[in-house]
């Protein structure tokens, strides 16, 4: 037996790489998401990739560091959705010394999109249709957006460049107009782990408030990275091959989505196109969410797609 394979015998089943651990998020159908979060072990203690959206999530994350015998340092957000800054409220009750850095897209959309779902939580509220356990989560969902600040960041990133978290090195990635306004991806130098956020999501891509050709810039810029394995904002981790698939799938996606082609189609070309990637990744609606941004996102309303990409 070689020293490396001994020394992966050893890792605990959550440990990617040496000093590099995951916990997954969850996508359960009928229920808010959280996306995945991965900490590293630095010489002054973890830094923590996203944060999740439900606190039993947020839990474990904290849980995991101080079992590493870590505590909190920093924490990257690679975006503004809930699922990866929600947990942040916790964390900086937790430890108020941690630092929080992301690229501040937030702040447009605290008066854009997250305004938006605001008024359309507090409309389901109103209604007699939702049970009270949806209500219950609505009100949830209330409550983060209106925590504000204590989402954002503390340092922005507002560019490419190398930096050094908690005394671990890394590069950070700055794309601008991808999934959000701004997003973030952290390659670890040490180990050649990326984490890419929701530039790469299973079983769909995550369009919501999406620039589609900017995140087909984003992806080749990481792409043009030297990694080995990739975590995405949701799903497995993944080789370079199946960031190669997943990469195809998304153009194709697209390309079929600009064309005269059904959505129908254009789902069971995606579902085709990233094979076992995506089927061992769907926990049973992503053709129902595929079909979704087809239809209503990429062949919705072109002045809204122009000013996500603005």
């Amino acid at each position: 037996m070689t020293a490396f394979a001994a020394c992966a015998e050893r890792r605990a089943p959550d440990e990617l790489a040496a000093g590099v651990y995951l916990v997954p998020g969850n996508l359960v159908p009928g229920r808010q998401p959280d996306g995945n979060s991965v900490i590293f072990r630095a010489p002054e203690g973890a830094v923590i990739v996203d944060t999740g959206r439900h606190r039993e999530h947020t839990e474990a994350v904290l849980e995991r560091v101080a079992a590493l015998g870590l505590v909190p340092r920093v924490v990257v957000n690679t975006h503004w959705h809930l699922d990866h800054i929600g947990g942040n409220l916790l964390v900086r009750e937790r430890h108020p010394n941690v630092r929080i850095l992301a690229s501040g897209a937030i702040a447009e959309a605290r008066t854009g999109f997250l305004a938006n779902y605001h008024r359309q939580l507090e409309e389901m509220l109103a209604s007699d249709q939702p049970s009270a356990e949806a209500k219950e989560s609505f009100r949830r969902e209330l409550a983060l957006i209106d925590a504000g600040d204590r989402l954002a960041p503390d340092e922005v990133i507002a560019a490419s460049g190398r930096r050094t978290l908690a005394g671990r090195a890394f590069e950070s990635h700055r794309e601008n107009r991808a999934v959000t306004a701004g997003d973030v991806w952290l390659l670890d130098r040490a180990t050649k782990v990326v984490v890419a956020g929701d530039l790469v999501t299973l079983p769909a891509p995550f369009l919501d408030t999406a620039c589609p050709s900017g995140w087909q810039t984003a992806l080749g810029h990481v792409a043009e990275a030297d990694w080995t394995l990739l975590i995405p904002g949701h799903g497995r981790p993944m080789s370079r091959r199946d960031f190669d698939t997943y990469r195809r799938a998304f153009d194709a996606l697209l390309t079929c989505a600009a064309s005269t082609r059904s959505s129908s189609e254009c789902t069971d070309a995606w579902f085709a196109d990233g094979g076992d990637l995506i089927t061992e990744n769907d926990p049973g609606n992503g053709r129902e969410m595929v079909s979704y941004y087809v239809e209503e996102v990429l062949r919705g309303d072109p002045a809204r797609i122009g000013k996500l990409c603005g």
